[in-house]
């Protein structure tokens, strides 16, 4: 057993390193694996010459296969501001601070009017949904959809306007400190909005209260054994020179000393 203590804000915590929970969805390949954003089926294939074949099930000597994916479309990934600006900034030179003290929350996503349609409606993920945990001041917030089901690890989001958060929301966890924001949907903004995203450029304060050091991280999954509550959370990323990143964020429940 390895245990951890840590300080945080005057109180001393313990965790357990072998009671980590895995918030990531794996890239793989086949069908029924989750997507967004309209991308074609990641593909894992042997790179082949007159020289060499890189499958040992074909008679080469090792496994050695090219990987095609998307970080936005396929599974679990992290960005950052570089997504949404000219410059296409690094997700590995922003995001240094892989450790933190984070809340996490179940919301049930309301439906409402879509601002962008009025004939449609939009499952919307509110402030008042997320204020409890907003209130503890967390270094990372991690919203969780109700209904929470494994289907979340093989849905195909394209065309399906799935939940986002409201852009009051948004605002609020930007002005609240929060450095890392984790949700088990595609995108905090809305799946076609005009190319407006309004709840990134929030987020970031992109133009205003620029905060490079923040990140966020789509397409988790939270099993339903992680309750609500504190964690410590360990946000693995990929060494991508790229504004995103496959991840895999990995939270450690806390018990106060």
């Amino acid at each position: 057993m390895k245990i951890i203590t840590v300080h945080h804000r005057e109180s001393t915590y313990e965790a357990q390193l072998n009671e980590g929970i895995d918030l990531s969805i794996p890239l793989a390949t086949g069908p029924g694996k989750v997507a967004a954003w309209y991308v074609p089926p990641i593909e894992m294939k042997p790179v082949r010459t007159e020289q060499f074949t890189g499958s040992v099930a074909e008679g080469g000597a090792v496994n050695f296969r090219n990987v095609f994916f998307n970080p936005h479309g396929h599974g679990t990934h992290t960005e950052c501001l570089g997504h949404i600006t000219e410059t296409v900034h690094s997700v590995n030179n922003y995001i240094t601070d892989y450790h933190c003290f984070a809340e996490l929350i179940s919301v049930q996503p309301k439906k409402v009017t879509s601002k962008f349609d009025s004939n449609l409606e939009d499952l919307v993920i509110t402030l008042k949904d997320v204020q409890p945990a907003l209130e503890k001041q967390p270094e990372a917030l991690i919203i969780k959809t109700l209904p929470n089901t494994e289907y979340k690890k093989t849905i195909n989001y394209s065309s399906t306007n799935p939940a986002y958060l409201s852009l009051e929301l948004i605002q609020a966890i930007h002005n609240s400190g929060v450095k890392h924001l984790l949700i088990d949907v595609p995108s905090v903004d809305r799946e076609e909005d005009g190319g407006k995203l309004e709840g990134h450029h929030a987020f970031w304060g992109v133009g205003s209260s620029e905060k490079r050091d923040r990140s966020i991280t789509e397409l988790i999954y939270v099993p339903n054994k992680a309750l609500d509550g504190s964690y410590y959370l360990n946000l693995q990323i990929a060494p991508f020179e790229n504004d995103a990143s496959p991840s895999r964020p990995v939270i450690y429940p806390l018990r106060l000393l």
